[in-house]
């Protein structure tokens, strides 16, 4: 992938991170982190780690944001819009996303390696989707079970709780 690419997935996924945050309506922000999750695909994809771009597309973009736009339907979007911002609030978020944004700066400056462009991979790649599957069915099959059980129950606690009440 061009350099070029790279720098406009990444302004991508970092303006469209920003929207998440800073959109005050709930789907919008749904929105705008599908988008970032595309652009973080696209890297992945230039990485050569195609299975875990398609993944992040499929799972993540698809089936949890479809997740997570049918939850916000369910709530009431009126009172989340009735909330007055704080300048407070803001001026302390703005201070420690300012003070983490100078640590990576640092940490970063200080890497060796960070002002290396990386190494093409000297061996062919491997083909991960069929470890992933024997990994995942063979050694991690309970706990996948458990975590759609969970998914499950938590999507019907979440339509029982916002059902209303016919009068």
């Amino acid at each position: 992938m061009p350099a070029s690419l790279f720098w406009i997935f990444s302004a991508l996924m970092l303006v469209f991170g920003a929207a998440v945050v800073l959109n005050r309506n709930p789907v919008a922000s749904a929105l705008s982190l599908v988008v970032s999750f595309l652009g973080l695909s696209a890297l992945f994809m230039s990485l050569d780690a195609y299975f875990i771009g398609i993944i992040q597309v499929l799972v993540y973009a698809g089936a949890v944001m479809v997740l997570f736009l049918f939850i916000i339907m369910l709530l009431d979007l009126r009172a989340e819009e009735r909330r007055k911002i704080k300048t407070v609030t803001v001026v302390g978020g703005a201070a420690v996303a300012l003070a983490l944004f100078a640590q990576i700066c640092l940490v970063v400056g200080k890497l060796r390696g960070a002002h290396e462009t990386f190494p093409p991979l000297a061996s062919p790649p491997v083909d991960d989707v069929r470890a992933v599957g024997f990994l995942l069915f063979d050694n991690y099959n309970l706990p996948f079970q458990i975590i759609a059980v969970l998914v499950l129950v938590a999507t019907i606690g979440v339509i029982v709780l916002s059902k209303r009440e016919l009068r």
